[in-house]
């Protein structure tokens, strides 16, 4: 893949075919895809894979963090340009937070999503009490997030690990501290608007969820709930947690693979 730059948002770019467009989530870099993206691309994809602004490559160009929003609706706006620069339409894949990001994108431009696949999707609030919300405001703060979050994302691959977690792991504790600030706004994210999108997509859909992912109570529940929503199937990963891309591509690849084959792309 080659590195590219659209503003101040930084993607990588490789094959020749239809569009897909893959999103991370929430303190997350690009390499987050690094198994499925090389897969899709010797399926016959050209597949973009961006860094959400404030994170990984995607600083200002003066090396600091000075977007003016760090919210799904901002970071909507950067995938719509990417694939309006890169020539959509696109099946837009985003994980956690990506997810909802790429519902927006699908529900104000349904001209440049010729499908979504949401992986760990976070496309509505979860239910927290008072207490715990204060007490994830502290530990999201700019001061603590990256120690918070490096401690937090083991659990959240609950299953098995990839074989090259600990550098992964790495990679995103030095975004996150590089990135501190604009982390931090990013994990104030509310996602009423991804939930108020939902009614206004209309495209295939395909949900996949780790069966251990722990930022559900119940994952098929969840993934139940968003095709009631949106329509569309349900692929489950045994052995995963929030990251079933990264922890199962033995099973992720041939399901999003046999699910853009049943897409039509238009030109």
């Amino acid at each position: 893949m080659t590195t590219q730059h659209l503003g101040q948002i930084t993607y990588d770019v490789d094959g020749t075919g239809p569009l897909v467009v893959c999103i991370p989530g929430m303190a997350d870099v690009r390499s987050t895809f690094r198994f499925l993206a090389p897969a899709l691309v010797a399926a016959g994809y050209r597949v973009a894979v961006i860094d959400l602004r404030g994170h990984g490559d995607s600083p200002s160009l003066d090396g600091t963090d000075d977007f003016d929003s760090y919210d799904n609706a901002g970071n909507a706006s950067d995938v719509t340009a990417l694939i309006s620069h890169l020539g959509g339409p696109a099946v837009v894949l985003g994980n956690s937070m990506g997810a909802a990001i790429g519902v927006l994108v699908a529900a104000e431009h349904p001209d440049l999503v010729s499908g979504l696949v949401l992986v760990g999707p976070f496309v509505r609030n979860g239910k927290v009490n008072a207490v715990l919300k204060a007490v994830m405001r502290v530990a999201t703060s700019r001061p603590l997030v990256a120690t918070v979050w490096n401690s937090y994302l083991p659990s959240l691959f609950a299953g098995r690990k990839p074989d090259d977690f600990a550098e992964h792991r790495a990679l995103v504790a030095a975004s996150t501290k590089r990135h501190a600030a604009a982390v931090s706004k990013t994990m104030q994210t509310n996602h009423d608007d991804a939930e108020a999108a939902l009614p206004r997509v209309h495209t295939p859909v395909l949900v996949i969820m780790g069966e251990l992912d722990p930022d559900f109570r119940t994952p098929l529940g969840e993934a139940e709930w968003i095709v009631e929503q949106l329509g569309g199937s349900i692929v489950m990963v045994p052995e995963a947690g929030h990251y079933p891309h990264a922890q199962r591509p033995d099973v992720v690849v041939p399901a999003v693979t046999s699910f853009l084959a049943s897409v039509p792309h238009r030109a």
